[in-house]
């Protein structure tokens, strides 16, 4: 079908023009996300000066958003406003819609001249995109010549908003939807049910927010892993949370609408509902409301009227396309001994509770598709087979994705760490806030291609885009949250935007940096990286030493380092990010950042022990088991690599199978042993407990074993935060055979040790 081209008239008149900065990039604006062909002219600015004006063709809300941002932006900058006319007047620029011309939706171009500025879209999103660029290439002194062509990599770049731990409320959610506009992002993905806290006001279910918007505890430790998980009625003392009623959820979604996003609702399902289970017990399995039971009964034909019920003044609110339902993470335990989804599993054949959930999923799914719209599902959603239609979300990783579209199913990459935005972004041992399990800095998450190259060109179309996901079980407040989601959504935005191909880190290191203090002018408390130092280590064992790494998101500054221990000044040496510190035996690492000459951040130390035991072999006596020591258990603790502050890195000793773990490290020959070091993590959210002891016993013969010491943990197993406990052993003597031995306190947790150190 051909497409009525539609005329977007922008008149500024222009009187003369100036020169711009001596041609440097850094003379240029910022632009983020980076356009895919930029061509800066001549130097010159074009001016604005008083009566300008803007004329559009019609009097649309999102136009006269549009314009309003655009005036508010220049007169930010101390320019003159442009002033809004119905008519077309001589000397305007014309910016023209042009779907033959431009096929990609979203794309546009944009000219900036000495005789004016044009702007030609494939449709009325992308008049939106050119607006937010020359609302970045707005300068004190005017807008610079440049050639601008431009297009979205991806159709779906998007932010998950969890509101379920934790209700934020409609003006941070327009607060977030204002910037997601200024960077081209185009979905808000909003998690509005979970065990957390029903949402969404549902008027034929209304004991879903009358008895689970509200809990008796603020703080998600507290609630749900200390305490007994009780919901609280609306007006009891001490009650915690909220919801939105349909007019306010109406109200974002009309105010989302006209900055060119959508929203897309998620109502979980089959798991994750144990607020409804609390609500409406009888949509249970056992018919009760039960601490930890959170999955709908799919035997029972009353979990799909109810289902029917609240999808009906779901779709009447949120006029989306898609529709997400979870999927994701259903216990599943109640369904194997429950008569009438046993039932469910005879009649249709399933062979297991997998292929229970995915009967579940299809079933929904068609639903979904009935009403005429289409549905989204977490990666779980391939597990007993994909429902036809169905579009994956995949969050573990890259290789649900990879499934789906290799079996031809739409795609939205949202893997973690990556795209977890309520990971740890820095530091741990620097914050005083909790945060969710993992870690997950600027660098890594824009290093991300959501496309991976093992798809062929056909299933490479299937990547439908890329989301952030701000879950938000450690993040109660309002700026907390906008310090977690801000600067790293910048970095979603470019990875869906930019190609592949013109994306570069060090150019999005300079721009982000120029963006941060524009965010700070916008009261968005966005983290401002700097303590953004990190460090690589590569173990040259033929040549007997290991090299240090040093890099820093923060730009421009200087790092400077010493050896010894002792914090740098800026009278101690420089590293640059292209040199290495050598060490051939041990070294005491201190690096700190330096802007204009004065200390920035918190100094970082990095322990490096270039010892006699790398690349020794461990043989484990205990059964060892998991995904988390990349190098090999025999060979994680003795690789000359320490862990990071991330468990995921690949460099951890991590093991649950069971609380002995006993390793016998051979030298290879007898040795004089002085001194023996291992160090333990302990980070309990995600399970990590530093071990109640460890043991350290050395032998000749591998048979008769003397104990050295056995040496206790200092650290309180109730703490949260992020702890690294060292434990040292003097042996002083002569051995060929190392036996390290950690024991935990119970079972159930998870060991992570990183390098057996051996002097």
């Amino acid at each position: 079908m051909r497409h009525p081209a539609i005329t977007f008239t922008l008149l500024l008149l222009i009187l003369s023009s100036c020169h711009l900065g001596g041609g440097k990039s850094s003379d240029y604006p910022a632009l983020l996300p980076m356009p895919e062909e930029v061509v800066w002219q001549d130097g010159g600015v074009v001016p604005l000066t008083k009566g300008h004006t803007i004329v559009l063709p019609s009097a649309d809300e999102r136009y006269r958003i549009l314009v309003e941002g655009l005036n508010a932006d220049l007169s930010k900058t101390g320019l003159p406003t442009l002033e809004l006319t119905p008519e077309y007047t001589y000397g305007s620029v014309i910016c023209t819609i042009d779907a033959k011309e431009l096929t990609t939706p979203g794309a546009y171009t944009l000219s900036v001249k000495r005789g004016g500025i044009r702007i030609t879209a494939a449709d009325e999103d992308g008049i939106g995109y050119a607006l937010q660029t020359l609302r970045q290439l707005i300068l004190p002194s005017g807008i610079p010549t440049v050639e601008i062509k431009d297009k979205p990599r991806l159709e779906y770049r998007g932010l998950m908003l969890d509101e379920s731990r934790h209700f934020f409320g409609v003006e941070e959610v327009k607060k977030l939807l204002d910037e997601m506009q200024r960077y081209k992002l185009n979905r808000l993905h909003w998690h509005l049910t979970d065990a957390g806290g029903w949402r969404l006001e549902i008027k034929s279910r209304p004991l879903l927010t009358e008895r689970t918007a509200y809990r008796t505890e603020s703080d998600w430790v507290k609630w749900w892993i200390e305490g007994d998980r009780r919901y609280a009625k609306e007006g009891t003392p001490g009650a915690y949370g909220g919801y939105y009623t349909q007019e306010q959820a109406r109200e974002i979604v009309a105010y989302a609408a006209a900055r060119g996003i959508t929203v897309i609702p998620e109502i979980e399902m089959p798991g994750h509902s144990e607020e409804v289970l609390h609500a409406y017990p009888v949509l249970s399995c056992s018919g009760r409301a039960r601490r930890g039971e959170s999955d709908f009964c799919i035997g029972n034909p009353m979990s799909y009227e109810f289902l029917r019920d609240v999808l009906s003044e779901v779709y009447d609110i949120f006029p989306s396309a898609y529709i997400h339902l979870g999927g994701d993470e259903a216990g599943k335990q109640a369904w194997k001994s429950c008569p009438k989804c046993r039932e469910v599993m005879r009649r249709a054949k399933l062979k297991d509770v997998d292929e229970l959930q995915s009967y579940f999923i299809h079933r929904m799914g068609e639903m979904i598709e009935k009403d005429g719209r289409h549905f989204i599902g977490w990666d779980e959603i391939l597990e007993g087979g994909l429902a036809p239609g169905a579009i994956v979300m995949s969050w573990r990783g890259m290789e649900g994705g990879l499934r789906a579209a290799r079996s031809g199913h739409q795609v939205i990459m949202t893997p973690s760490p990556q795209c977890y935005l309520d990971y740890y972004q820095e530091d741990p041992l620097s914050v005083d806030y909790e945060s969710n399990e993992g870690y997950c800095d600027l660098a890594q998450t824009y290093a991300l291609d959501p496309v991976p190259e093992e798809l062929t060109p056909e299933e490479c179309t299937l990547v439908k885009g890329v989301q952030g996901n701000m879950w938000t079980e450690y993040v109660k407040t309002s700026e907390a949250l906008e310090y977690k989601i801000f600067p790293r959504l910048l970095a979603i935005a470019e990875i869906g935007w930019t190609p592949q191909e013109k994306r570069s880190w060090e150019d999005f290191r300079i721009r982000v940096n120029r963006h941060i203090p524009l965010l700070h002018e916008r009261d968005i408390r966005a983290y401002d990286l700097t303590n953004g130092l990190r460090s690589e280590t590569e173990v040259d064992r033929d040549a007997g030493l290991t090299r240090v790494r040093w890099t820093t998101e923060l730009y421009p500054c200087e790092m400077r380092y010493r050896v010894d221990g002792k914090v740098p000044e800026m009278s101690d040496p420089q590293i640059r990010e292209d040199e290495t510190i050598e060490v051939r035996d041990s070294a005491d690492i201190v690096v700190r950042q330096f802007c204009n000459g004065e200390p920035v951040g918190d100094p970082v130390t990095l322990r490096v022990d270039h010892h006699r035991a790398i690349g020794k072999p461990i043989r484990w006596e205990t059964p060892v088991e998991g995904k988390y020591s990349g190098g090999g258990f025999e060979t994680v603790l003795t690789d000359g690599y320490r862990g990071s502050v991330s468990f995921g890195d690949g460099r951890w000793y991590g093991n649950i199978v069971t609380p002995s773990n006993i390793g016998i490290l051979d030298m290879g020959e007898e040795t004089l042993i002085s001194k023996v070091s291992t160090r333990c993590m302990h980070n309990t959210i995600p399970g990590i407990y530093a071990p109640e002891w460890v043991e350290l016993s050395v032998s000749s013969d591998g048979e008769e074993w003397t104990v050295v010491d056995r040496i206790k943990s200092t650290l309180d197993p109730a703490d949260r935060k992020l702890h690294f406990e060292t434990f040292t052993f003097y042996p002083h003597t002569t051995c060929r055979y190392l036996r390290i031995r950690y024991e935990e306190a119970q079972r159930g947790r998870f060991l992570f040790a990183d390098e057996l150190v051996v002097w």
